[in-house]
């Protein structure tokens, strides 16, 4: 209980105001001399230059924040044309991309469409010059065969004429030859 009569009991002991000074607490005398300067310039007339010189601030104040808006808005505009130039260009870019992309895959499918043509007549030539290699073996081996048949058929008669022939029938043979031989000589003459 004490404590809550003791800021009572100690407005007992504050001396009343016998004179006049100057108090240094700040907080305490600073709106108070504020009040007092403001009231002594308003009464002596400092107040009109006061309000003109509060004006002239403001004016100033209110010119640079307008100067201020002005260069915001023309950096604004400097910035939006830039802006539209760089989409511009992205755009143009974007164009010669899709150009580039277009011709690119048309140029693929051209040369994909070469290499299986040379392809293709590549392989039909391998395969005519296969077939030509067969066909050129088969011949020859047809007339390996020919020959070799030829050679033994010959071999045959000349061991059958040997066998079967006897000199009075070999002389016979060669003479009916010439005979005609001499024929056919003459009938070529």
């Amino acid at each position: 209980m004490k404590n809550v009569t003791d800021p009572f009991l100690s407005l007992s002991y504050w001396p009343s105001a016998r004179s006049f000074g100057f108090n240094t607490d700040i907080l305490a005398t600073n709106p108070i001399n504020l009040s007092v300067v403001l009231g002594v310039l308003i009464f002596f007339g400092k107040g009109v230059c006061a309000s003109c010189l509060l004006s002239d601030l403001l004016d100033n104040r209110k010119q640079r924040i307008l100067k201020t808006i002005r260069n915001s808005e023309e950096l604004r505009g400097g910035a939006l044309e830039q802006l539209e130039k760089a989409r511009s260009r992205l755009r143009k870019i974007e164009k010669e991309a899709d150009q580039f992309r277009v011709n690119g895959y048309s140029e693929i499918e051209r040369e994909k469409l070469n290499l299986i043509n040379s392809t293709s007549k590549i392989l039909k030539q391998l395969e005519n010059y296969k077939n030509e290699t067969i066909h050129f073996e088969q011949q020859r081996a047809i007339n390996e065969v020919r020959q070799r048949v030829f050679q033994q058929a010959l071999q045959g008669a000349l061991g059958t004429l040997n066998s079967c022939l006897n000199n009075e029938l070999h002389l016979r043979t060669i003479s009916t030859n010439i005979g005609m031989f001499g024929t056919m000589k003459e009938i070529t003459d």
